[in-house]
């Protein structure tokens, strides 16, 4: 069952259209991930989706309710995490929840909330002393703190280390499997690609593909990549010609082959080699990534 509905949302600024005519549905329980380049719309729908901007036509609905006409019930049932948050520098972590769980009537427990997300030792501890990670698990938890049944992440690991970053994904993980649906904004591929139920990819304010990252992948040009090192020099027009090749790059001084295709090119450049009697050094075949469909994708909509 949806719990958000986005229907041909537009807002533009100064007569140029930051969001033109967004429209998806997200399934309550799942993590639905927004992804796109700086500047897409992305953050610019999901304010519309918190109620901090009004679309200049179509509709939004969180549960069933209009963001901005029902303001207060929606605030009610929807946590938030800003692209950019900032605390007064003096605050301790125990003053901000504290203050944060007054604006509820039956917020979590915040002590059980700060030792879930590792905040426990550091109650006493400004906001100005906390280390990058340490602010974005206050910023998850004050987001959390109104036991909301929804919670949007705008840009949450930008910044963070791979550490940071790959902790905060186990905790959105968490998040998750406690029954809260997650809307999360990111520029991230392996991000979406390891945490997201379903993504829908905006460029240039429009929604240029929604599928699972599973089905985007599979159903992208190129979705298998080879790559080798040829023993001896290989035509290049021959490996453009192999069942289901859709590009062929060779790399470095030592005349590295990348082909982007199919599973069936992948046998057939395994069985051309053979036949040639050429080895292939450090043949790799891989599943291509987000990244790849990502660059499809945008490349087809500019």
């Amino acid at each position: 069952m949806a719990i958000i509905e986005v229907d041909g949302v537009h807002k533009a600024y100064g007569g140029r259209p930051a969001v033109d005519g967004v429209s998806f549905t997200v399934d309550e329980g799942e993590i639905f991930g927004i992804l796109g380049p700086n500047g897409a719309g992305k953050t610019t729908t999901v304010e519309c989706v918190e109620g901090l901007r009004v679309p200049d036509t179509g509709t939004v609905r969180v549960a069933g309710m209009d963001p901005a006409v029902d303001r207060h019930a929606v605030t009610q049932l929807l946590g938030a995490q800003l692209q950019e948050s900032e605390l007064q520098p003096k605050l301790t972590v125990r003053e901000a929840l504290e203050l944060y769980s007054a604006f509820y009537p039956r917020p979590a427990e915040w002590r059980a909330l700060a030792e879930r997300l590792g905040l426990d030792g550091h109650l006493d501890r400004r906001f100005a002393k906390l280390s990058g990670g340490q602010k974005q698990r206050l910023f998850i938890a004050l987001a959390l703190i109104g036991n909301p049944r929804v919670v949007v992440l705008d840009e949450l690991t930008t910044g963070l280390d791979p550490r940071a970053r790959r902790d905060t994904w186990r905790l959105i993980e968490e998040i998750r499997d406690s029954g809260v649906t997650v809307l999360l904004v990111t520029h991230f591929m392996e991000e979406a690609q390891r945490l997201c139920d379903r993504v829908a990819v905006i460029d240039k304010g429009r929604v240029v593909a929604l599928d699972t990252p599973g089905g985007l992948i599979g159903g992208a040009a190129g979705s298998t990549a080879i790559s080798f090192t040829p023993s001896e020099p290989i035509a290049y027009a021959e490996l453009e010609t192999l069942p289901g090749a859709v590009s062929v790059d060779v790399t470095g001084s030592d005349g590295r082959v990348v082909i982007h295709g199919t599973d069936d090119t992948a046998n057939a450049v395994i069985t051309l080699l053979a036949r040639r009697h050429i080895t292939a050094r450090q043949l790799r075949v891989a599943e291509a990534g987000l990244d790849d469909v990502f660059l499809d994708l945008t490349e087809q909509a500019s």
